[in-house]
């Protein structure tokens, strides 16, 4: 049992986190899990009712003790990662307001783990992905929306959370689209003409009366359209062009991703239209090898221009 004191502080933190720093509510709930599985194994490792002073006292072999008992009860490398970094957070926030030197924590290190590449698809394996997705279905309007929702994350690069949260309000479609993304942050995504169509297409074809605040994607029962059924048509795609497992609604955001900075796009406007913090992430989206970033980098930095001594 966690102490009043710990707990309350847990709340304040969390609490800061999504209103003062736009944390997503998924995001919050996995620093809450993480910090209380820490205060827990705390609790039982340095005794019962330890209160808010526990922080402050923490040793480097505390930290070891945590992370071997969390290794030893089967948490990845990757997963005993995030945690950390969320403890290192929480102690950190409450080092600022009690005033002790959080260093053992900080200096923590995070176990190495291998990062996990996107599979993105090919150019021509994702454009056989939409030919074959419009034809899962026999019906007009429901063949529509599977093409229009994929079409979206191929030819936009959305999360498929952000194509199923578009409004009618947001149709018909022209050239930009106003998306708010993880964290709740807003940017303004390019419409190819293929998207517009798709949906504009599918809005024009929909059985069911919505008001503008609706959400624009339905499912055959006419409430809003879960995630799972653009998976399972995609997966009934890739079995029927005998693409990998990997192949997902994800990895036709990948191939966005990709297929742009193939086609000579630099990785900043990829990083501002996917909606990523951390230009790293855009770099892991990409499945390029080095030499063809140092490409994409020589050709736009401008100590590189016309310096061919």
């Amino acid at each position: 049992m966690i102490s009043p004191g710990l707990a309350d502080g847990l709340e304040r933190w969390l609490a800061e986190l999504g209103s003062i720093h736009g944390r997503a509510e998924k995001t919050v709930d996995a620093y809450r899990k993480d910090v209380v599985g820490f205060l827990t194994f705390l609790q039982q490792h340095k005794g019962e009712g330890l209160g808010t002073a526990v922080l402050g006292n923490l040793k480097t072999r505390d930290m070891r003790s945590w992370m071997a008992f969390e290794r030893a009860r089967g948490v990845s490398a990757r997963s005993l990662a995030r945690a950390l970094s969320a403890v290192k957070n929480f102690v950190a926030w409450n080092a600022e307001r009690k005033g002790f030197d959080p260093s053992a924590v900080l200096m923590t290190r995070s176990p190495r783990f291998q990062s996990k590449l996107p599979r993105p698809l090919d150019e021509k394996a994702a454009k056989h992905m939409l030919d074959v997705v419009k034809e899962q279905s026999d019906v007009d309007w429901i063949s529509k929306r599977d093409l229009a929702v994929v079409t979206l994350l191929y030819g936009c690069g959305l999360r498929i959370s952000e194509a199923l949260s578009l409004k009618v309000s947001d149709t018909p479609v022209s050239d930009v689209l106003r998306i708010v993304g993880k964290g709740g942050k807003e940017r303004v995504v390019p419409v190819i003409p293929a998207a517009a169509s798709a949906v504009n297409s599918y809005v024009s074809a929909l059985p069911f009366e919505l008001t503008e605040e609706d959400l624009v994607f339905r499912g055959v029962r006419g409430g809003p359209l879960n995630a799972r059924q653009i998976q399972k048509v995609m997966e009934y795609a890739r079995a029927m062009l005998g693409l990998p497992a990997s192949a997902t609604p994800h990895a036709m955001r990948h191939s966005f991703a990709t297929h742009l900075l193939n086609a000579g796009g630099d990785l900043r406007s990829i990083q501002e239209l996917l909606g990523h913090a951390s230009l790293s992430t855009t770099q892991a989206y990409t499945a390029v090898d080095n030499a063809r970033l140092m490409e994409v980098y020589q050709s736009a930095h401008p100590r590189t221009q016309g310096n061919s001594r």
